[in-house]
């Protein structure tokens, strides 16, 4: 399969799960992937993140050589919002590096207060924040305050879930 031509022609699930059936926990064909993710154009690198992050999430050992640019992607003007969703989506599931844990608590907290924010991204955030805080509980006030800030807006049920969720965890350490 040559996996650019595939998301050049159509975005589609079953496209993504063919694309993850086809890479597997190859190191190659994984590579491939990352590389248009981390370096094609805006539409390729939409579409290539939606199977990358259920490689990711199966074989989170893939993303270890990568993992400092793949967060950088975060940074990145113009992302499409595919971009940071799969990001935080894959930072959820995953072991995220010590060495990594500070600037992803300091983009979740920018991105979870961020209101031109999509829903999705800004809920998978506060997962990955309220998951940092359990490693460094003196993080956890300052979650408290946003999140308790944030349950008193009106916020889509993704958002109103994920703040739930996430106070009561936090309750708990």
């Amino acid at each position: 399969m040559n996996i650019k031509e595939r998301l050049e022609a159509e975005h589609s699930k079953t496209l993504t799960l063919a694309i993850v059936k086809f890479v597997g926990d190859d190191k190659k064909r994984f590579k491939e992937l990352m590389a248009l993710f981390l370096n094609g154009e805006p539409r390729l690198t939409q579409r290539a993140a939606w199977p990358l992050s259920y490689l990711i999430i199966a074989h989170p050992g893939l993303l270890d050589p990568y993992f400092e640019k793949f967060i950088q992607r975060l940074h990145k003007p113009g992302n499409h919002p595919a971009i940071p969703r799969n990001i935080f989506r894959v930072l959820q599931e995953i072991e995220i590096p010590e060495k990594y844990q500070g600037i992803l608590i300091d983009i979740s907290f920018k991105v979870i207060m961020n209101e031109t924010e999509t829903a999705a991204v800004r809920a998978f955030a506060i997962t990955v924040a309220a998951k940092i805080c359990k490693s460094y509980p003196e993080l956890k006030n300052e979650l408290l305050i946003i999140l308790r800030e944030l349950s008193t807006l009106p916020q889509l049920p993704s958002m109103t879930s994920r703040i739930k969720k996430a106070l009561k965890e936090l309750k708990s350490l």
